[in-house]
């Protein structure tokens, strides 16, 4: 593997970076956490203080308010916030998710196959939860009535719990967040769950990218294009060792089950990344064909009073070679 560029920097004068991530810590941020360790962050001149996130779409807002300089969450939660509050919206530099993750998990006693069929029913979802969000959107594009679907927010832990108990009818989520919360509980996925994609339904969406507020891009570029790099270095360490991305997981939650964790990231990176798609743009790239259809669909089904341009949302000039980004 070649030398990556993970910028240059005064090591006497790093730059504070206060980056949310879109959940508690788990084995899919693995490579968040290598990079600090292995002090990438640190030799572009960055100080990173990574903190537990809520949710995907939580994390935008929270860029947005300047309470934290950097983050990983939802790229179309950017794309709602860049139409109401253009100029002030965090921009992606770095996408991950190159897959769409949204699910509605239903039993499969239920026998639900179509979206319409999920009218009269009553889903669960957390508050903050990135599908819950997009429920709308998916709604308009599959052709049913979301405001005769009912909602029951809970926390995230029991969102499987109460979907096993009857509870509720449904859920929306991560499809592997609701895959391994069904595991913890003792459910059989692929024998008592159906798992209706947004994306086989017409939202062929990007997901989660690494996004930085206005203020870190207008004034920090350098930083930027370092912190980005140093990322994108410590992801090629992950695919290629998974055991040093867990171990970097498990040093910050020592009370987390190390297999379910690996599993948790190997099925992040076959289902949500590693795509035709990511192996032709390059890791931390995008199509930008697919990213202006994105938006245009977010735009649409939300009735955005704007469509906002591509580069309010994405911005490539930070990227690392495309040698690099292929792990080469």
């Amino acid at each position: 593997m070649s030398a990556f560029a993970i910028g240059s920097a005064h090591a006497a004068d790093p730059l504070k970076v206060r980056f949310i991530l879109n959940w508690k810590f788990q084995g899919p941020q693995a490579w968040f956490f290598l990079a600090d360790d292995k002090g990438y962050f640190k030799k572009a001149g960055i100080d990173i203080q990574l903190d537990q996130g809520s949710g995907s779409g939580a994390a935008v807002p929270k860029v947005a308010s300047t309470a934290y300089d950097a983050g990983f969450g939802d790229i179309n939660a950017i794309t709602r916030f860049a139409a109401k509050h253009k100029g002030k919206q965090p921009v992606a530099v770095y996408m991950i998710y190159n897959q769409t993750p949204f699910v509605i998990a239903t039993p499969k006693s239920a026998k639900i196959t179509s979206p319409k069929q999920l009218e009269g029913l009553t889903l669960g979802a957390p508050a903050n939860d990135g599908a819950f969000k997009l429920f709308p959107a998916f709604a308009n594009i599959a052709g049913f009535n979301a405001s005769k679907v009912n909602w029951q927010h809970m926390k995230p832990n029991l969102r499987v719990t109460m979907l096993k108990q009857g509870k509720v009818q449904g859920v929306s989520g991560y499809q592997l967040t609701v895959l391994f919360d069904a595991m913890r509980v003792g459910m059989n996925p692929d024998k008592d769950l159906d798992f209706m994609r947004f994306a086989d339904f017409g939202m062929d969406l990007y997901s989660n990218a690494v996004m930085v507020s206005q203020k870190m891009l207008r004034n920090h570029p350098d930083k930027v294009k370092g912190m980005v790099g140093a990322i994108n270095k410590a992801f090629w360490e992950v695919v290629a060792n998974p055991k040093v991305g867990v171990d970097a997981v498990m040093r910050r939650e020592p009370l987390l089950k190390r297999a379910s964790e690996r599993d948790r990231l190997m099925a992040t990176l076959k289902h949500l990344i590693i795509s035709p798609e990511m192996k032709k743009v390059g890791m931390g790239g995008i199509d930008p064909v697919r990213l202006k259809r994105s938006i245009k669909i977010v735009s649409n089904a939300f009735k955005l009073k704007r469509t906002p341009a591509p580069d309010e949302v994405f911005q490539t000039q930070f990227l690392p070679s495309m040698a690099e980004r292929m792990g080469k």
